[in-house]
């Protein structure tokens, strides 16, 4: 027997291992995996990109790069940032190995074992397994429709009896929810952490996976707004668009959280993959990013419909859903007396599997929810999905009535 350290051991990362096994099956009608289609990956544009390279740029590619960044995509992402409302002449950008990478970072950065994060209930999955690396002491806070409980948040920091080291938040489109935060709600937000001395980490892998164009303003981030009494680190990631496989993603904030956060990256891979930089760069200033988007959009929209239509035709009445305006997810209700673990045993047994409610509880309880992934699902293959897991359903709600009776 090995002693392994408390961290390997959690239970998030055992949930992470078994998601991603979960979402690769050949074999399985997968609704598991929070990630792009293979068949809408831009292999043409890229391919293009590769062979117009100068030979010396391409030689770059192999090459180790600055910690920071390489110098050409930093100024490609100011651009890109800027043109979200985010002020970045005031701040500094790093280049992550993905955002979970960034997410690991700060909380490297800021957290020692023991110490207070706060999060939204339900969370990102990546994250926490994340803080819980780091021994923090993980307090959560429900959602509605519109965003983070206001008067809940409040409490609980009236609650505690040391300050928390910051409050993640996932605000557009969110990761298990579905969810965009109201201007409203963002605001209140804002204004609960102004003076507290809690950072707010603000996660934000979706916000160009907008349907409709109207809904383009809701996205627009936190950081944005400008509030000078609330330290807010802002956190993107190409791995929704460009692909995974890109591992890319980027942090913002000022300039001194910036030179620790260097420090700590230098510490854990050195660089991000130049070869892979290279590529989005050229990416973003040869224009290719908003074309390639308006694209996604069409292709997620229509399965987001899809699978709305499916659902509203084959579920009973007893289960709810959110209607998503973005991004990969539906977040479906279950009544509070069956658990999402037990439809998910009745649904792999017919090759269909998608991600239980409690896996994005940070205390691993809450089981009446389920989430749905349409981004990378086979159009032709989400009926089948959506009658098999109604079945279940169905299935795990009789058994139940016999149960209560």
């Amino acid at each position: 027997m090995y002693a392994f350290s408390n961290a390997v051991n959690s239970m998030h990362s055992e949930d992470i291992k078994q998601l991603m096994k979960q979402a690769s099956g050949k074999s399985m009608i997968s609704f598991a995996g929070g990630m792009p289609n293979n068949d809408l990956f831009p292999l043409k544009q890229i391919d293009a990109i590769y062979n117009s390279l100068p030979e010396d740029i391409k030689k770059l590619c192999f090459q180790y790069g600055p910690t920071s960044g390489y110098p050409p995509l930093v100024k490609s992402l100011e651009n890109y940032l800027e043109n979200k409302g985010l002020a970045v002449r005031n701040n500094k950008i790093l280049i992550t190995t993905g955002s979970l990478q960034a997410i690991s970072i700060i909380t490297q950065e800021f957290v020692n074992e023991g110490d207070i994060i706060l999060t939204e209930n339900p969370s990102f999955v990546g994250a926490l397994s994340v803080f819980e690396t780091f021994g923090a002491e993980i307090h959560s806070i429900p959602i509605d429709k519109d965003g983070i409980d206001i008067q809940a948040l409040k409490d609980k920091i009236n609650s505690l009896n040391r300050t928390p080291k910051f409050l993640y938040v996932t605000p557009n489109y969110h990761n298990p929810a579905g969810i965009i935060y109201t201007p409203k709600r963002k605001k209140e937000l804002l204004e609960v952490l102004a003076g507290t001395g809690i950072i707010l980490l603000e996660d934000d892998a979706y916000s160009d996976l907008y349907f409709e164009v109207e809904e383009k303003q809701l996205t627009r981030s936190m950081k944005s707004f400008g509030v000078k009494n609330v330290e807010i680190i802002y956190t993107g990631s190409f791995s929704k668009i460009l692909g995974p496989g890109f591992r890319l993603g980027y942090m913002l904030s000022s300039e001194e959280i910036f030179e620790k956060a260097e420090s700590v990256k230098q510490a854990l891979d050195a660089c991000t993959s130049n070869f892979m930089q290279i590529l989005a760069n050229e990416f973003l200033a040869q224009h290719k990013l908003e074309p390639y988007l308006e694209f996604l959009r069409s292709e997620y929209l229509e399965r987001k419909n899809l699978l709305q239509r499916h659902l509203e035709a084959y579920m009973p009445k007893e289960i709810t859903w959110n209607e998503p305006k973005g991004g990969f997810y539906i977040w479906l209700k279950l009544p509070a007396h069956i658990k999402s673990t037990d439809v998910f045993k009745e649904t792999v047994k017919e090759g269909v599997v998608f991600v239980t409610g409690r896996t994005f509880d940070p205390a691993s309880k809450k089981d009446d929810r389920l989430r749905l992934s349409y981004s990378n699902m086979p159009k032709d293959s989400i009926e089948k999905g959506v009658i098999i897991l109604s079945t279940a359903i169905k299935k795990v709600l009789e058994n139940s009535e016999v149960t209560l009776k």
